[in-house]
């Protein structure tokens, strides 16, 4: 599809949005990696941000409806997807981890001390707390080893800034999540251009995300 076409479907209606997601999610080009000319199986499916509400049940609704279709290139059976939200597991993480008090959880010390610490240093203590390479991305790992998935979701990107960035995830995920289609809800717009290359602007403001090594999903013919 032409980058003209792309923008007229991501600015569609929803239900022609899910139409379009549905088409290529459930492809056999699409679910056994075909025609990537040995690029990473990163799609990012890009969204207004004041649609995430309405994108939380359009993702609902494809989990569903993929479950229950019959896709012969899965030999009859239906597409399962594993989703991650990076929010959920960011908390699960930190309820997890032991606190500085006995019998606490490091998650009941950070909402202890949420109120009485500057922005600046919350996001240091959570950046430090949270490390990308030490503790998101061996969650998300462990996930995957688990899980028996077709298609990974990742969402809850903007509930999780600034202390974690999209681009970070993505760049870290190329060795573990490189075996089957991965698809990350944006909200925001991934953007394309000859001078500055390819970026995740988050919530269609933040320009400083290069990240060029994804496909955008409304560009995915099925």
């Amino acid at each position: 599809m032409t980058p003209k076409l792309s923008q007229k479907i991501s600015q569609a209606p929803l239900a022609q949005r899910f139409e379009h997601l549905l088409a290529v999610m459930s492809s056999e080009r699409f679910l056994h990696m075909r025609g990537l000319n040995n690029d990473l199986p990163f799609y990012i499916c890009e969204f207004p941000a004041s649609q995430a509400t309405d994108i939380e049940r359009l993702q609902r609704q494809l989990i569903n409806t993929l479950q229950g279709l019959s896709v012969p290139s899965l030999g009859g059976r239906g597409v399962k997807v594993l989703e991650i939200n990076l929010y959920d597991l960011c908390i699960a993480l930190l309820q997890a981890r032991e606190g500085s008090s006995d019998g606490t959880s490091l998650w009941d010390d950070i909402l202890r001390v949420e109120t009485e610490v500057d922005k600046d240093n919350l996001l240091e203590l959570l950046q430090n707390v949270l490390c990308i390479e030490d503790y998101l991305i061996p969650a998300i790992a462990e996930r995957l080893r688990a899980g028996d998935y077709d298609v990974l979701f990742l969402c809850g990107i903007g509930e999780v800034f600034p202390y974690i960035r999209s681009h970070n995830v993505l760049n870290n995920l190329q060795s573990t999540a490189k075996d089957k289609p991965t698809v990350l809800f944006f909200p925001g717009e991934y953007r394309h251009s000859l001078a500055q290359g390819a970026s995740l602007e988050l919530f269609g403001l933040l320009h400083d995300d290069k990240y060029y090594r994804a496909f955008n999903i409304f560009e995915t013919q099925a």
